[in-house]
């Protein structure tokens, strides 16, 4: 049996209508890798330096970047080298320049070095606001002796807006 042309129209618009759908992968792809891309590029700009809930630090609005360094902390009742302790608080005394415990340990880190550079090596010191000045003075005269005269004190951002 032949059919019209009109049933023949029919059909073909009722078939064209009525496949299943597909997914369009290219453009999906396309996506993905695009987000990708925005996470690895700003992933990197986040720099936090570790801190611990006993070393209040002061507040500034500096517009430096954190620097990965060697990090000397100041707490409550020690001096700590990139988180272990050299020295106790109670057993300096105020009439020495300088820190026995925190001097051996950054001469034996500086002997690790097959050169010091001439600026010298760099040190980040994370005291916190209530820091006695002449203690801060002591650790940063300590430092300079030991050949890391590239000194840094650790701040919290303050956040300004507009």
């Amino acid at each position: 049996m032949r059919t019209s042309r009109k049933a023949k129209r029919i059909r073909r618009h009722y078939g064209r209508m009525h496949k299943p759908g597909g997914l369009n992968l290219v453009s999906l792809m396309d996506i993905f890798t695009i987000l990708v891309f925005f996470l690895m590029v700003n992933s990197s700009d986040v720099k936090v330096m570790q801190n611990t809930s006993d070393v209040p630090l002061p507040k500034s609005t500096a517009q430096q970047e954190a620097v990965e360094s060697l990090t000397v902390q100041v707490t409550g009742n020690a001096i700590l080298v990139q988180g272990s302790e050299v020295a106790r608080l109670d057993g300096i005394e105020t009439s020495d320049t300088y820190i026995a415990g925190l001097s051996e340990e950054l001469s034996w880190r500086r002997n690790r070095w097959s050169e010091i550079p001439e600026e010298g090596l760099e040190v980040t010191i994370m005291a916190g606001r209530d820091t006695d000045y002449r203690l801060l003075r002591k650790v940063m005269q300590t430092c300079v002796d030991e050949q890391y005269r590239q000194v840094r004190l650790a701040v919290e951002g303050e956040v300004r807006n507009g």
